[in-house]
């Protein structure tokens, strides 16, 4: 199957959209990149985001009168990258033709002080009682992942400092990335602590905007004048906190990445470019090493001196600058990684990020806490 559309809402900051229009307005876009209307549209996949009844509120507000089939799975900002999949699987169960996916949020507008305060998704989940006595927040979660990484293999505040500094490159030829500032490690380090070890700068922005993304089969796409992405390995998973036997320094893309890699017939050596989920550098990081592409505990050294800048280091990322830089949607990032991933494979990134002869990318995310309980999802694309 083939990503045939792509389409990054330019919001950063919508006070004068609602979150519907939003989905709507990158429906639309995704749908004029790809060639399509929305009558070609007979798969709709959302996720918690989706106001009032999800799939039937949109499906409804935005005219899709031909679906047959709907997907409204759950899993925090790892859930794009697993609609794309399960799109994938449902186009070939014969149960669609051309699937939607969108994404879209509006928590700057809305003065969300994000990471900063406990966090309850739902009162009456089975961890509440159990946890939030303690006080958890977004920001001393994947904190607490950080000091533990640092304590068990030596990961220094520098080392995680270089991925914002890659991220910050990137974003300066972005010209709707909210951070565009070339910073260095220093700066990092002199941002003020948000949680130990984790400084201001080492958090991604928070940002209004959305995203789209359109799935169809090959016949459908080799149609349109576009060039070809194909979805070559999908995996997925979940990591939770395992009453109470749970190891920090591990994410869920150690188990979603060597699937992924394993349908794709592919090695972490041979990608071109990796989209990370990027909401701390800390994500990075472990992210990284549960892919594969550096030994884990060898994270720290493996993003030193500019490894992940593109045309500089040997693994570039990012390269629209991320949540780190750019922006984090919804307080959910996994749909820019896929969409800067495509644009990548397709030789549609900004002329001095665009990495030469990309014909093979990954796009990992994660969504929910690192510290606690998340989901994760890998995808491994191709340019024919």
């Amino acid at each position: 199957m083939y990503i045939v559309g792509a389409y990054e809402h330019p919001t950063r900051k919508a006070v004068d959209k609602s979150i519907a229009q939003l989905h709507a307005e990158s429906a639309a876009g995704a749908l004029k990149d790809a060639g399509l209307t929305k009558d070609d549209i007979d798969g709709y996949f959302c996720a918690g985001d989706a106001p009032g009844l999800g799939p039937l509120s949109l499906a409804d507000y935005m005219g899709l009168k031909n679906l047959r089939h709907l997907d409204s799975t759950e899993t925090g900002g790892s859930s794009y990258l697993i609609h794309v999949a399960h799109a994938v699987e449902a186009i070939a169960a014969g149960k669609c033709n051309v699937a939607l996916i969108t994404l879209a949020g509006r928590p700057r507008a809305e003065g969300m002080a994000t990471g900063t305060a406990p966090r309850i998704y739902n009162a009456a989940a089975p961890d509440v009682p159990f946890e939030f006595p303690y006080g958890p927040t977004t920001a001393n979660l994947y904190a607490m992942c950080a000091m533990r990484h640092m304590y068990q293999f030596g990961t220094t505040s520098e080392q995680l400092a270089w991925i914002k500094v890659a991220a910050s490159h990137h974003a300066q030829w972005n010209e709707h990335a909210m951070l565009r500032k070339v910073v260095t490690v220093e700066d990092v380090l002199n941002s003020p602590m948000v949680a130990s070890p984790l400084h201001r700068l080492d958090c991604c922005v928070i940002s209004d905007g959305g995203g789209a993304l359109i799935v169809t089969r090959p016949e459908i796409a080799k149609k349109l004048d576009r060039p070809l992405v194909k979805v070559r390995g999908t995996g997925e998973s979940a990591k939770h906190s395992m009453g109470g036997e749970i190891d920090l320094t591990y994410s869920g893309a150690a188990i979603s990445g060597p699937i992924a890699f394993e349908q794709a017939g592919v090695t972490p050596a041979d990608i071109k470019y990796a989209s990370i989920y990027d909401s701390f550098t800390i994500t990075v990081l472990i992210q990284l090493e549960d892919l594969g592409f550096c030994r884990k505990g060898e994270g720290g050294k493996f993003v030193m001196d500019g490894n992940l800048i593109s045309g500089v280091g040997k693994l570039p990322f990012n390269t629209d600058g991320g949540g780190l830089c750019n922006n984090h949607p919804a307080n959910r990032g996994g749909m820019t990684k896929v969409i800067e991933a495509v644009r990548q494979l397709r030789g549609e990134a900004h002329p001095n990020v665009q990495v030469p002869n990309c014909d093979l990318a990954l796009a990992q995310g994660t969504g929910g806490q690192l510290g606690s309980r998340h989901g994760s999802a890998t995808l491994i694309l191709e340019r024919e």
